[in-house]
């Protein structure tokens, strides 16, 4: 009887439904979970950043000001003594002798520099003065037996005594030459030969200066000397010293190259020597302490000042066809052109003569 019911109960035809469905479920249910481990995992979905629009540019707005507007030129240069020489000699074909002094040696007026052997003009020298000595006695002995001679051989002795002479005393200035003494009292700033060089006529030796007057010494290219003069202001900025006010004292010769296009060791051409000649002075109101010979220096000329000038910077000027203009800005924002008459200018700043007033705005480019 038991083993009926079991029998009977196990194939039951709605148990065997529910269980197939179960089998069914979790079959499903493994394949789903098990299905969702294998896939590959989704990228994480990218930020991206908020994009502003870009803004309108705006034009740049200045104010109509009033001022002190200076036009200007501008040079280069270096310090220089007021009192400087190069020294040479004007005989060649000798070599030197001997330097007796370097760079930087204090040297007195009158003290021998350098020397050129001319060992061979000095023993011409001797044979000529016993030579003179000798053409003396015979020209005296002439004058006392002058009976027997006519005034032509007379006066022909005599000329001939002279020429002997005059050959003498060139002889005696060419060996005085051969020394080159200092003009002034002062500080050797250069040599620039040695022993056994052969210089020709007026090569520089050396150079001699007074350091303690040192002035500004600057140059100017041509055009930009047309409009400067003695007096004017200046502005001097020496490197390592800072910036000088001073005035033009000198021009520089006519004679001089106006733009110092040189190449030489003085920054001239071979033909022209850098003395100071050369150079626009400027004597400053105050020399600054421990500055040099030689540091170099730029120099700013003021040819010309207006105060109380209505001014804008360039980029608010407009030009066309000849006519002048600018957009002036109102209090509501609106903006109209106006036509002004421009009088002095220069690199940051125009002078408005007629159709602007301080205060007012006016539009950059």
């Amino acid at each position: 009887m038991f083993s009926k019911w079991w029998m009977a109960s196990s194939f039951s035809p709605n148990k065997s439904k529910w269980r197939i469905l179960a089998i069914s479920l979790l079959c499903l249910s493994v394949i789903l979970f098990s299905g969702c481990s294998l896939l590959p995992k989704e990228e994480e979905e990218e930020e991206l950043p908020v994009i502003n629009p870009p803004k309108l540019s705006t034009k740049p707005e200045y104010e109509v000001k009033t001022g002190s507007l200076q036009k200007t030129v501008k040079g280069s240069g270096k310090l220089m003594s007021l009192k400087e020489e190069e020294l040479f000699f004007s005989e060649e074909n000798k070599r030197i002798k001997e330097i007796y002094v370097q760079t930087g040696d204090y040297v007195e007026a009158g003290q021998l520099i350098a020397e050129l052997d001319v060992s061979d003009l000095e023993s011409q020298l001797r044979q000529k003065r016993l030579q003179h000595k000798k053409e003396e006695l015979a020209l005296i002995e002439v004058l006392r037996d002058s009976g027997d001679k006519t005034s032509d051989q007379i006066e022909q002795a005599k000329l001939d005594f002279q020429i002997k002479k005059e050959e003498m005393a060139e002889l005696e200035e060419s060996i005085s030459k051969s020394k080159l003494y200092a003009p002034f009292s002062g500080s050797i700033v250069g040599v620039y030969m040695k022993k056994g060089d052969s210089p020709k006529a007026f090569d520089t030796v050396a150079v001699l200066a007074d350091l303690s007057t040192l002035t500004v010494a600057a140059t100017l290219n041509a055009d930009d000397l047309k409009n400067v003069a003695i007096g004017m202001e200046a502005i001097v900025d020496i490197n390592a010293a800072g910036q000088h006010k001073g005035k033009i004292l000198q021009l520089p010769s006519p004679k001089a190259d106006p733009n110092n296009n040189q190449s030489g060791r003085w920054g001239g051409n071979e033909n022209q020597k850098d003395t100071i000649d050369n150079y626009m002075l400027v004597q400053l109101d105050q020399m600054p302490e421990n500055v040099s010979r030689g540091t170099r220096l730029s120099v700013t000329v003021i040819y010309e000042r207006i105060e109380d000038a209505i001014l804008i910077p360039p980029s608010a000027l407009r030009s066309v066809g000849g006519r002048n203009y600018v957009q002036v800005v109102d209090e509501n924002g609106n903006k109209r052109e106006v036509d002004v008459e421009v009088g002095l200018q220069n690199s940051t700043e125009v002078q408005i003569l007629k159709g602007l007033t301080p205060g007012q705005k006016v539009v950059g480019k």
